[in-house]
């Protein structure tokens, strides 16, 4: 089976419903930075510690599902509570080993830096899946779980510069 289709040739792509949409389309424009996303993921964990880099890569495997949703209007939702409940639990773990006092200046190292840009995608594909969400009435699942997830990212960069002693508070 060959990668390329050709399908996508005139601007248009297919979604899980058989419906073909074009490729700025705002689910297309979602999933195209989720995607995203994915892959600086992906570099980042080649710079966090062993723990961190398998969270990680469960969530590129969960960010598949959230694609998946999307593309199917939100008949496929596989992502939900369960999921959102573990990223809060990593959450506050992290957050009582750095025990943020104040705003922080990002990227004290490389490991933290590439969290941080992972978090500021995650960012971006909140804002274009509330599109989804306010406008087309489906991706509430994939809006609540970025929106943990940057909280998720931001939090573990924190840990990285903490346990380096590179963590920069601003007052």
């Amino acid at each position: 089976m060959s990668i390329t289709t050709k399908t996508g040739d005139k601007g248009l792509t297919g979604l899980f419903t058989g419906d073909r949409v074009a490729k700025y389309s705002p689910i297309m424009e979602a999933n195209g930075t989720i995607d995203e996303l994915d892959s600086f993921l992906g570099e980042a964990k080649h710079y966090v510690p062993e723990e961190m880099r398998e969270i990680l890569e469960k969530i590129q495997v969960q960010l598949y599902d959230l694609m998946a949703e999307l593309a199917s209007k939100g008949k496929y939702a596989k992502v939900g509570e369960e999921e959102v409940k573990w990223l809060e639990e990593l959450i506050h773990k992290y957050e009582e080993e750095v025990q943020l006092r104040a705003f922080v200046l990002p990227g004290s190292t490389i490991a933290s830096a590439k969290l941080d840009v992972c978090r500021a995608v995650a960012r971006r594909a909140e804002r274009k899946v509330a599109k989804l969400v306010l406008d087309y009435g489906f991706g509430n699942n994939a809006l609540i779980y970025l929106n943990r997830l940057s909280d998720l990212l931001f939090i573990m960069a924190r840990a990285i510069e903490k346990r380096e002693g590179k963590l920069r508070e601003v007052r």
